[in-house]
């Protein structure tokens, strides 16, 4: 796929427009984006991503139990794992994150690797279970206005405000794993 034909301003809207042009010819067709500090974050969206720790930990806490993935579309190449998911409560598997995830497949140990890649256990969890040594690095925060595929899955109508970031997983010292986080809107719960 094609990155979009205007260019980006900024070191952080690219690496934005790079994950989702994994899955989407532009990025409108996703949502429209624009880049927040995380003072102009409104909260809780503030405490659900201003951080450098693992989503999945971070909305299991925000919702009171666990999440299940749920893995809408892949895409593999000779070096790299991608897909597109849905983050669902365990409780009433009602979506409560999007992502697009780009994970090295050279990066990580191949048995971590393979139970990432059987998509049944988040991300996060697997790397936590395993005892991968990692670091979250938080590269943007957005306000995003959802398109109606992502207004969809989150139960909204097209246009609806909700936010999200990109980030990048260090494992072992060694970027592994690029991320864009998006949670589902507050007022639908």
């Amino acid at each position: 796929m094609t990155i979009e034909a205007t260019p980006p301003t900024s070191p952080t809207k690219r690496e934005l427009l790079q994950l989702v042009s994994q899955f989407y010819p532009h990025s409108r067709q996703l949502g429209d984006f624009d880049e927040r500090t995380a003072a102009t974050c409104p909260e809780p969206y503030r405490r659900m991503l201003a951080h450098e720790a693992h989503m999945t930990v971070a909305v299991e806490y925000r919702h009171g139990c666990e999440v299940d993935v749920e893995v809408l579309a892949t895409e593999r190449t000779a070096t790299h794992y991608i897909r597109k998911i849905l983050l669902r409560r365990k409780s009433d598997r009602r979506v409560v994150q999007y992502g697009i995830v780009r994970l090295a497949l050279e990066a990580l140990e191949p048995i971590v690797r393979n139970e990432i890649m059987a998509e049944r256990i988040p991300l996060g969890r697997v790397l936590i279970q395993h005892d991968v040594m990692r670091h979250v690095q938080l590269n943007a925060l957005w306000e995003v206005h959802c398109a109606p595929e992502l207004a969809a899955l989150f139960g909204v109508a097209p246009g609806h405000v909700t936010y999200g970031r990109t980030a990048l997983i260090y494992c072992n010292g060694e970027p592994a794993v690029e991320l864009l986080e998006i949670v589902a809107p507050e007022d639908t719960f």
